[in-house]
């Protein structure tokens, strides 16, 4: 869906002729006030009895009334960011060049004005987050050395400097894009810049709070998702733009997973904190339970749509969607204030004994060595990992039903890796491998072996993509690009090419272990729960990328012969292995500042060290091994499908190749000539008798 050659310009629409900043202010513009107002309001009800009840000196009037509206304002404008950039980039299709269409580059332009506003929020926010922090008037943290300090020294106020730096990227990116692939690459940016708030704040600390960070990512992730790419609707269909029924389509599907994931979500984040009697007891209960009733009503509003507005405007009347939609669309706004009030209010105070100190860094507590039964009994489920492990079995079962269910047959052993490559992540997850996998640095490094080589050489063998190409159907000649078409565009995109090439994934894939762990990060990245998923995520996918184009069953951007295979893996294997001996080599623990927090006295970390390195060395023996095994099955089945191949096409053209090398061999032996050259010069001679020719004939087998 890339070219080179510049957009063309378009018939002039209604949505067209619009102002970006017009349309902003019409369709943003009251969600912030209304998200605003009600975030000042309810905040107001609590405010310095929050203050009392945490023992801390109140800020002043500034800061109490000004960090809600403008928390609120960030929220919903970068939501806003988000929907835009999603409908620009698969509500609406783009024009046949592969540059966005007039109603796309429209969307991206509105989604520029909502990333200033969104970086503008952000940067308002550190100093007065610091002041909040601090107790101090927000004036006095204009200071330059008390701001610096602040940043870097409070982790809330960190995360608002983290977000401000990502709207300001995906404003530059809004205001300079121009085809579809560097739209998705802006919605990636806008996502990625809701995460560092989602680590942060009451989901934070505290018993199980990487249960409550997690939920707390799904949660703001959809929520922005739904907002935001309902807003962009709304205001597509007020505009009067192309493909209404489409755009309203695809976002219906969108909206419903959204809500489903929100309310799950929602109720485990919840439980964490409270129980269901604080619902009635406590200030933060009440606001749970006005979030919760919220939600209802919009999974109402989605389920009216769905049955009432969808069909009219199938037919051609747009005027009943925007008019729910945008009543739809006010209540989110309200609900985001809910959201900011309740950030801002403590959470009630349950009777418990106090964690110990293992229990307050992980989350939970680690009170014995992990044993063979423990993978079972200690299991703790991760809510984002192991999730995703359930839905991709799922969604492959799915697949390969709907392939069945019209008569085409899919391989079982595809299906069989793809299955285990779930339940192994499940396992290093969501076991007593990911409970432990923090706090003992074996542990972790059986966990990180496992999803860097197993887990990615399991997934690529089951054939994801090719899956999906033969199930989704293709969206036809003329008609706007769907799933299949965005999975194809993937693919061959410039993105792929550049991370498959095999320098840049033999790199990624072998000095990532050498960065992490000898360069200091590892340590700074045990403190912090975020740090760890990332982990978990960086060598999933640098694992997929470097197993990918030498045993994958679908087609790489970069495809390598053979021997190019071997060679990158042969130049991997040793390089693993330096590793592995260098970690048990190590005199020094890894990590060491963090682990001394842990009251673990029952582990000698010096000889863990040592054990995670003898893992890391002989681990990657096992699955290299399955990727040789892998390659020789697929070499043995490339020789019999091209064997196949020529049997057919001899059979088509009565083996004519095989005749005119006989023919070959026949003149070489009685003239010393091919027969070609010993035809040109003696046209007129007889042909040798069939007695004196040797019977030099090729047989097919």
């Amino acid at each position: 869906m890339a070219t080179t050659t510049p957009p063309t310009a378009e018939a002039p629409t209604p949505a067209t002729r619009a102002a970006p900043g017009g349309l902003f202010a019409a369709q943003v513009g009251p969600l912030l006030a209304v998200a605003a107002v009600v975030a000042l309001a309810l905040s107001t009800l609590s405010g310095a009895a929050t203050f009392a009840r945490l023992g801390l000196p109140d800020p002043g009037p500034v800061t109490v009334y000004a960090l809600p509206v403008v928390r609120a304002i960030s929220q919903v404008a970068a939501a806003a960011t988000v929907g835009f950039l999603l409908f620009a980039a698969f509500f609406t299709p783009p024009a046949s060049s592969g540059w966005l269409s007039a109603d796309g580059y429209r969307a991206v332009r509105v989604a520029s004005w909502s990333a200033a506003s969104w970086s503008a929020a952000a940067l308002l926010m550190i100093p007065l987050s610091a002041a909040d922090a601090y107790g101090r008037p927000v004036s006095e943290m204009l200071d330059v050395r008390i701001l610096g300090a602040s940043v870097t020294g409070i982790e809330t106020t960190t995360a608002w400097a983290l977000t401000a730096l990502v709207a300001l990227v995906a404003l530059v990116v809004t205001r300079v894009v121009l085809g579809w692939g560097a739209t998705v690459v802006g919605l990636g940016v806008a996502l990625a810049g809701l995460l560092p708030l989602a680590f942060t704040g009451h989901s934070a600390g505290g018993s199980a709070h990487d249960v409550a960070s997690n939920s707390l990512v799904l949660h703001v992730l959809s929520a922005a998702l739904w907002v935001g790419g309902l807003t962009a609707l709304v205001t597509h269909l007020a505009a009067k733009g192309r493909h209404p029924a489409l755009a309203a389509r695809r976002f219906s599907a969108v909206a419903l997973v959204c809500w489903v994931v929100l309310a799950i979500s929602g109720v485990v984040n919840a439980l964490v904190r409270i129980t269901p009697a604080d619902l009635v007891t406590s200030t933060y209960g009440a606001l749970v339970l006005v979030k919760l009733l919220a939600l209802v009503a919009l999974g109402a509003f989605g389920l009216w749509h769905r049955r009432r507005t969808m069909p009219t405007l199938a037919a051609g009347d747009q005027g009943a969607l925007v008019r729910f939609a945008g009543l739809e669309v006010l209540l989110m706004a309200a609900t985001f204030g809910v959201a900011v009030a309740l950030g801002r209010t403590p959470p009630p105070v349950v009777p418990a004994p106090l964690p110990t100190r293992t229990e307050a860094l992980l989350g939970y507590p680690v009170d014995e060595p992990l044993t063979a039964a423990g993978l079972i009994t200690e299991a703790r489920f991760d809510l984002i990992f192991g999730t995703l492990a359930l839905v991709l079995a799922g969604l492959y079962l799915a697949g390969v039903r709907r392939l069945r269910r019209r008569g085409d047959a899919w391989p079982v052993g595809r299906t069989v890796a793809w299955l285990a490559a779930c339940l192994v992540l499940l396992v290093a997850t969501s076991s007593g491998l990911g409970r432990y996998a923090p706090a003992v640095f074996s542990v972790h490094m059986a966990q990180h072996m496992i999803l860097n080589m197993l887990v990615p050489i399991l997934f690529v063998l089951g054939g994801p993509v090719t899956l999906l190409l033969r199930a989704l159907p293709p969206a036809g000649a003329g008609a706007p690009p769907g799933p299949r078409e965005w999975v194809l565009a993937a693919v061959h995109s410039p993105v792929a090419r550049v991370l498959t090439q095999p320098l840049v994934a033999l790199a990624l894939f072998v000095g990532s272990f050498y960065v992490l762990y000898f360069s200091g990060l590892f340590e700074v990245a045990l403190a912090t729960h975020w740090a760890h998923v990332a982990m978990n995520l960086h060598f999933l996918l640098v694992g997929l990328i470097f197993f990918w184009p030498i045993v994958g069953i679908d087609p790489s951007p970069r495809p390598l012969p053979p021997i190019g295979r071997l060679g990158l893996l042969f130049v991997a294997i040793p390089l693993h292995a330096f590793f592995g001996i260098a970690v048990m080599s190590s005199k020094t623990v890894i990590g060491s500042g963090f682990y001394q927090q842990l009251e673990m006295p029952w582990i000698d970390r010096l000889a863990d060290q040592t054990t995670g390195g003898g893992l890391a060395w002989a681990s990657g023996e096992v699955p290299m091994l399955l990727v040789l095994i892998a390659l020789l099955v697929q070499w043995s089945r490339a020789d019999e499908r091209t064997a196949r191949r020529e049997d057919r096409r001899a059979d088509r053209d009565g083996d004519a190749d095989l005749e005119a090398y006989n023919a070959m061999l026949r003149s070489l032996a009685t003239t010393g000539r091919p027969a070609s050259a010993t035809t040109e010069a003696t046209a007129d001679e007889p042909a040798p008798a069939a007695d004196e020719a040797p019977d030099l004939e090729r047989r097919r087998t």
